[in-house]
């Protein structure tokens, strides 16, 4: 088990370095998560690690334990009505400004969302008698681990099943041996960055469209305003914002209010 000090210790770096809030007595969740990592850095305590975090200039080190301890849940067109009121609502609405529509996946982990996007980007402008607007996804993550992941763009037959239908995985993927490879048609679609959303977001530029769900969800109350407000400062007037089914912004931002659409809500920058 860690000592209490330890655990105080990484806690605050990790609160630090990617906004992560701990909380108490999750010390076995700790001990099991870098496990692996004090063992391939031949570390013996939690103790030696926290001396290396302070004394390298390694970020491989640094990263390593970021892998471990964030979570990277997803999986493809996940909880589904975000993309219905992309498709029906928000893409038909942003075309009448005839110009690039660009989005932004934040924490988009193995590249799930993002990808998922494309698709819907892709069919609603295969639907269209004339192309009015072109779509552009960017995807960002503090892993480098899942970025390399997802611009490979190559999946596993466990998760290229989760929230894919048989269709859309006959139409937008190539059979690699085992796994399954993103088509480059909508590859192509998907730029994907590191970023630290503790960080400024200036050089991503501006966006019509953002999906940053349930990425919050662990943060403190000052994270979470500090993400909203840098969200809000890279939107377009009038741009949509889906968090999370059980998330809200209304205590952290007076950014956006809430558009009720037939499919469900999402936010819209005021």
């Amino acid at each position: 088990m860690i000592d209490p000090q330890d655990y105080a210790e990484f806690s605050r770096f990790l609160s630090e370095c990617c906004g992560l809030v701990l909380g108490s007595n999750r010390q076995y969740l700790v001990s099991s998560r870098l496990s692996r990592l004090l063992n391939d850095f031949s570390f013996a305590s939690v103790e030696q690690l926290l001396h290396a975090l302070r004394s390298s200039t390694n970020p491989a080190l640094k990263s390593r334990v970021i892998d471990a301890m964030t979570t990277n849940e997803t999986s493809w067109f996940r909880d589904n009505y975000p993309f219905e009121i992309l498709r029906q609502i928000i893409l038909p609405e942003l075309a009448k400004q005839r110009r690039p529509i660009r989005v932004w996946s934040a924490a988009c982990s193995s590249g799930q969302e993002p990808y998922s996007i494309a698709m819907v980007a892709a069919e609603w402008e295969a639907s269209q008698p004339s192309k009015q607007s072109s779509v552009s996804i960017v995807g960002t993550d503090l892993s480098e681990t899942v970025l390399k992941e997802a611009r490979e763009g190559l999946y596993d037959g466990l998760s290229i099943v989760r929230g894919l239908s048989p269709e859309r995985r006959k139409r937008y993927f190539d059979t690699v041996g085992d796994g399954h490879r993103i088509k480059p048609e909508i590859k192509r679609r998907v730029r994907f960055q590191k970023l630290n959303l503790m960080e400024s977001y200036s050089m991503l530029g501006k966006f019509d469209i953002v999906f940053c769900r349930n990425v919050l969800i662990y943060f403190s109350a000052e994270t979470k305003r500090h993400v909203f407000d840098g969200i809000a400062r890279q939107m377009e007037p009038g741009g949509y914002l889906f968090v999370g089914a059980s998330e809200s912004v209304a205590s952290y931002t007076k950014a956006f209010e809430t558009q009720r659409t037939p499919h469900g809500s999402v936010l819209r920058r005021v």
